[in-house]
């Protein structure tokens, strides 16, 4: 007996010391100087651990079988109308940049070529009618918004995503998106879903609503209010829906109207500059340790409150005082908080409702399982190759860090455009 616990106790420590050394170079992070590669396969694995389940059940055609239906308190909407295509537009708009890499034979390349070749598979099936995982287009006012997150999926990876499909596929993709005309999209950054998914029709050389699009280009304008934000609508929300939706969607909507002369090209250089001035404030509100303000709704978006900032850095626009090293140091560690919290994922894999972990109660009434995909949009740097500066300079400090730490820090003034 003294033997076998002598020997349990050296299995013990073995396991202990094992499952220390893994869990250490599983969690690269600033404080131990980790190298931007380093960093760069943190980003995959977790971008991979998040999306996994919903390619691969869209893969088999079991997206609406495996699917959890966890809901936020008071939820109010029809949860099997509209929670799946919500997986899959905000799965597929935060993956397509990475998708959009050319093909490697590495660990990473190895990933990115499973997870395309799992989407490529299902997306047949969720505009087939006649398919388990078909989804709905038609009835409900929720696909106006998860319908624009596939568009803009399209927009950002169109030799991966788009051409690729089948002409039958291609038909109803065009003209499910054609159908949601018959609904009006309420008066907020609701005019931008509507309009991204007329861009993407008239991109393709497709017969598009060009009210739509003037109608969202419009009323973005009126409702700037200054210093990099918009309004959501007539009033102005201190919230991260200028990040979730309106910022990327305004830049990607105008340069297809410019590009087919419907604005100025100055139109969206403004909304560019708009754009560049909210990621800076973005850049700064990451705090020393890696956490950021808790306000506003949509909250269970997790890291997608920083899609602007993913975005910006990903068309290498930041501005010259924002090193993007420090942005991937930055957006590393809010990872790490937000989604290596207990909880964050059930025992399936699949997110749970929550802000850093589980947290149901943080919930809005229109949130459920497929809701919580946005926080894709954060992960939109990953569209850099792995020898850009973005994941090739050393690791360095954010503002917040710099400036809390005594290091030399940028002073901060509002703009006037």
């Amino acid at each position: 007996m003294k033997l076998m616990a002598t020997v349990f106790s050296r299995m013990v420590l073995i396991f202990g010391f094992y499952t220390l050394t893994v869990s250490l170079s599983a969690q690269p992070s600033t404080t131990m100087a980790a190298t931007g590669l380093q960093d760069r396969e943190y980003w995959v694995n977790t971008l991979y651990k998040i999306v996994n389940p919903v390619v691969k059940n869209m893969a088999a055609g079991t997206l609406k079988k495996n699917l959890p239906l966890e809901k936020g308190p008071g939820y109010s909407l029809n949860v099997t109308k509209v929670t799946y295509m919500e997986a899959v537009g905000r799965t597929m708009v935060g993956l397509a940049p990475w998708l959009a890499l050319p093909e490697e034979n590495n660990a990473e390349g190895i990933l990115r070529k499973q997870v395309l070749a799992d989407l490529l598979k299902g997306l047949p099936n969720v505009v087939n009618p006649a398919h388990p995982d078909y989804l709905n287009f038609t009835t409900e006012q929720q696909p106006i918004v998860d319908a624009a997150f596939i568009a803009q999926a399209f927009l950002r990876a169109p030799a991966q995503l788009w051409q690729p499909l089948d002409t039958i596929t291609k038909q109803r993709f065009i003209a499910e998106f054609q159908s949601l005309r018959t609904r009006k999209p309420s008066y907020s950054n609701w005019l931008l879903f509507s309009g991204i998914t007329e861009a993407f029709l008239l991109k393709i050389g497709q017969q598009a609503d060009p009210f739509r699009m003037d109608m969202a280009y419009r009323k973005m304008k009126e409702w700037y209010v200054g210093d990099g934000y918009y309004k959501d609508g007539e009033k102005f929300a201190m919230d991260y829906y200028n990040s979730f939706v309106i910022q990327g969607m305004m830049v990607d909507m105008t340069a297809i109207m410019a590009e087919r002369r419907m604005i100025p090209v100055a139109e969206t250089e403004e909304a560019l500059k708009r754009m560049i001035r909210y990621a800076e404030l973005q850049e700064r509100m990451i705090s020393p340790d890696g956490t950021y303000p808790v306000i506003g709704r949509s909250l269970t978006y997790r890291i997608g409150a920083f899609q602007a900032l993913a975005q910006i850095s990903l068309m290498e626009k930041l501005p010259k005082a924002v090193l993007p090293a420090q942005v991937r140091c930055a957006m590393t560690k809010v990872m790490q908080n937000q989604f290596e919290a207990a909880g964050t994922f059930d025992n399936n894999g699949w997110l749970q409702l929550g802000f850093a972990g589980h947290q149901p109660e943080i919930a809005d009434t229109y949130t459920s399982t497929g809701s919580l995909y946005l926080c894709t949009t954060g992960f939109l740097a990953l569209g850099l190759a792995p020898n850009n500066p973005f994941w090739s300079a050393p690791a360095a400090d954010w503002t917040a860090k710099k400036a809390w730490s005594g290091q030399t820090t940028k002073k901060d003034y509002h703009v006037d455009y």
